[in-house]
């Protein structure tokens, strides 16, 4: 169970750096654990504990300050059991916290205010007064601010070579060209102040802000939390066409689309007044589910499944709140009952799940139908090979069987055989073996994919809000089977209600999520843009606001950001250039020993931590050092290279028709993500399934990433095409090695480093290599340095 603890408890070690500060370090952690029993709406044994005053005025026991208090967190009571009471108690660091606090005097502010009864992600944030303190940026002065008051400092910049390849890496995901990196190197050291050097990175951030592969970037931090893949999920896997949806998140991140709008269209796109194709498009968002097709299951069992993962991801993504844990029974921590969660539930089930046709003009159909030609020789000439088993089958079927048929595979079965065509023995054929061929299967399933572009078009798939909604009630112990009370559209009591009057449907959903009364939306994404900066929000569990999560490191902090972000129209541009411009963000990610001492972890941000990149950005830095990387954005997602074999992993083998020319060398965002046998290339770094929401990804260091990048047949493509590079681009082993230390790192290699290089071709050309292997050898040394894939 994840154990609630403010940041500084957990830098305990520091305590004796400071005297204990009641308002940033105690007075959160009983607001956390206990005034929700012993605050202004419930005193149970008539204590209050939301000031210290009223602490120390105690209840029927007497005053909890200072022993009592001391004796129940710890245990340690005669008569009354360990608090908080049937909660969990709090950890070693807290208790010592509080005890520390005690001895200290139990000192408080002598105006303290009560604390609100509410849980502290429930009350609406409020722009406080920046402190005062030696800058003018405001995400500076809150840090530096706290820094001080722990006895820290800042750490100095990064080097400017650093500071470029950071930067882009964070907005675009692609590494800057060497004539990037000297351009903005020469013009930051010939800057005469810090103020003028802080604004030219200002100036970078702002031009790749405005960049097409800025929402390449953000879009796939997006697609994380929609759960997007290009497959059906469960064991059957089926192709789908999702990636318009795809398209639709990157080009409204580009357009700086406002968040809210950006929700607004994604949740109800299609009950909003006239829509656009575009705002049909975004509703996919809640398609992103996945669909069960194996054979005799129930239907409606699924639909019900589908929609318990849209109430559950909605809560993530946009609340925070781990709404999902009410699905069977009333949240054991927080205060969201069953009722509530059907209520929630109701909101997302009145709709139809039709296909809807997109045109796609950068579509080469004469191409298409080619490769549609030989795929129906293939098939036909398989079934050729198979077709005595087929008449076979065919003599075996009785009545009940043929009934057991689907309408196609009755009405081509009707025919007499004489009468049937190649397109009927198809049909009969797959109705045979069903998911088990495995030469036959993803020949069939392009041949079906590629008929239905040819007669509809490119598809995806959308929501439709029915004309009348569905009934929808409690399900005992979330068993679809075991319906109980009906429930009407509701929303969560510890948050704003609906406008009064308001019909309470999709639409009104999305914009109460939106509305800024409520307290948690905009929160929830600036931590989660935070993290990505970051690598960890200022409230750690990133999904989890509610009061099992980690209360935030900087409140004030938090809450000026989210206050912010509403007032700039929700725009995440101006978000992403606030904190690419602050000193904070451009810290040197160097360890001071004597600053780690205090704060192993760096929770107060006094450096910035290094981050190994995402997946498909590891592949996307190889891809652009080596030269190949193709520019070409958006369309049907696209089959680079990967291991022999991987597609027969699942449970239906699926075809990977390998793409040529440029669409093998596309960005890792356009890769065809089948769930259940994603690339190995994306999986071994991380990259999530698609199953379920992902607000963020782990960051694992294995043997395995080492051997991917040194074998697998793309990063050695992606190796030969480097040392080609360097070949053709310089001219002796020295520059040679410069020049590949600028593609890959953005920075020139130290003396050490050289020599290293230097040993390795000397030892290639020894045994033989010619001048194209030798140099291979290095590339895919330098594709495989750890700092190629961190952003330091």
């Amino acid at each position: 169970m994840l154990r609630p603890a403010l940041t500084t408890l957990l830098l305990f070690t520091a305590a004796s750096h400071a005297a204990v500060d009641y308002a940033t370090q105690i007075k959160p952690l009983l607001q956390q654990h206990c005034v929700k029993c012993h605050g202004a709406s419930t005193q149970k044994s008539q204590l209050k504990l939301d000031t210290a005053a009223a602490a120390r005025a105690g209840g029927k026991r007497g005053s909890a300050l200072p022993e009592l208090l001391v004796q129940v967190i710890s245990g340690a009571h005669g008569d009354i059991p360990q608090m908080p009471y049937k909660r969990g108690p709090l950890d070693s660091a807290q208790i010592a916290l509080i005890k520390q606090w005690v001895a200290e005097g139990a000192v408080a502010p002598a105006d303290e205010k009560p604390s609100d009864d509410r849980h502290w992600a429930y009350i609406a944030p409020v722009k406080a007064a920046l402190p005062q303190y030696d800058t003018t940026h405001p995400i500076d002065a809150f840090i530096h601010a706290r820094l001080a008051k722990e006895g820290l400092t800042p750490s100095p910049p990064a080097s400017p070579s650093t500071l470029v390849r950071r930067i882009h890496l964070d907005i675009t995901g692609l590494p800057p060209t060497p004539a990037e990196v000297d351009a903005l190197v020469k013009e930051y050291l010939s800057s005469s102040s810090v103020m003028s050097r802080r604004w030219s990175l200002k100036k970078l951030a702002n031009h790749l802000l405005t960049s097409k592969h800025y929402g390449e970037r953000w879009g796939r931090w997006w697609l994380d939390q929609a759960r997007y893949g290009d497959s059906n999920g469960y064991s059957i896997d089926a192709p789908r066409s999702m990636w318009p949806y795809r398209d639709y998140v990157i080009n409204s991140l580009n357009q700086d689309k406002p968040f809210d709008q950006f929700t607004l269209e994604q949740l109800a796109g299609d009950m909003l007044a006239k829509p656009s194709r575009e705002q049909l498009i975004a509703t996919g968002f809640h398609r992103n589910t996945q669909i069960n097709q194996e054979g005799g299951i129930d239907k409606e069992q699924f639909r019900i499944e589908s929609i318990f993962d849209r109430v559950a991801t909605t809560g993530t993504v946009w609340l925070g709140l781990t709404i999902g844990c009410a699905q069977c029974h009333d949240h054991k921590f927080d205060a969201i009952s069953q009722r509530e969660y059907y209520q929630l539930f109701a909101f997302l089930n009145n709709q139809d799940e039709p296909t809807m046709p997109v045109p796609d003009p950068g579509q080469d159909l004469d191409k298409l139908k080619a490769e549609h030609t030989q795929v129906l020789k293939q098939i036909d000439a398989h079934i050729k090979t198979r077709l005595d088993v087929l008449l076979e089958w065919e003599k075996t079927l009785g009545e009940k069987s043929k009934k057991l048929l689907d309408a196609e595979a009755a009405k081509s079965l009707a025919k007499p055989a004489a009468k049937r065509g190649a397109a009927d023995q198809r049909i009969l054929f797959k109705a045979m073996t069903g998911t088990s061929d495995p030469v036959f299967n993803p020949l069939y399933d392009r041949h079906l994919e590629l008929d239905n572009i040819f007669k509809n078009g490119t598809t995806t798939l959308v929501m439709k809000e029915l004309p009348q909604p569905r009934k929808t009630t409690l399900f005992i112990k979330g068993d679809f089977t075991r319906p109980s009370d009906e429930v009407t559209p509701g929303v969560l009591s510890v948050l704003p209600p609906l406008p009064a009057g308001a019909k309470a449907d999709r639409l009104a959903l999305a914009h109460w999520i939106i509305d800024s009364k409520n307290p948690l939306t905009a929160r929830v994404i600036v931590n989660r843009v935070w993290q990505q900066y970051f690598g960890r929000g200022l409230v750690e569990t990133e999904n989890d606001f509610g009061t099992m999560g980690r209360l935030p490191s900087h409140p004030e902090l938090l809450d000026w950001l989210a206050v912010d972000f509403v007032e700039h129209h929700w725009s995440l541009k101006h978000l992403h250039e606030l904190i690419v411009s602050s000193a904070t963000y451009q810290q040197s990610s160097f360890i001071r020993p004597e600053a780690a001492a205090i704060d192993a972890n760096n929770y107060l941000l006094w450096r910035q931590n290094r981050l190994r990149l995402d997946a498909e950005v590891v592949r996307d830095v190889c891809l652009a050092a080596s030269g190949l990387l193709s520019p070409k954005m958006g369309g049907a997602p696209v089959y680079p290279p990967i291991p022999e074999g991987v597609m027969s992993l699942g449970q239906v083998k699926r075809g990977w028709p390998l793409s040529k020319g440029s669409d093998r060398y596309r960005r890792g965002i356009y890769t065809f993500i089948f769930r259940a046998t994603p690339p190995p290339a994306l999986s071994v770094f991380d990259a999530p399934d698609g199953f379920s929401t992902c607000t963020r990804r782990i960051r694992s260091n294995t043997p395995l990433q080492a051997l991917t990048l040194l074998n697998d047949s793309a990063y050695v493509e992606f190796a030969q095409a480097l040392s080609s590079r360097l070949i053709k681009e310089a001219k002796t082993d020295d520059t040679r090695i410069s020049h590949a230390f600028q593609l890959c790192l953005s920075r020139p290699p130290v003396e050490k480093e050289r020599a290293a290089l230097l040993r390795l071709l000397s030892s290639e050309r020894n045994a033989g290599a010619a001048e194209p292997q030798a140099w291979q050898a290095v590339a895919r040394v330098m594709l495989n340095l750890d700092e190629t894939i961190t952003r330091e």
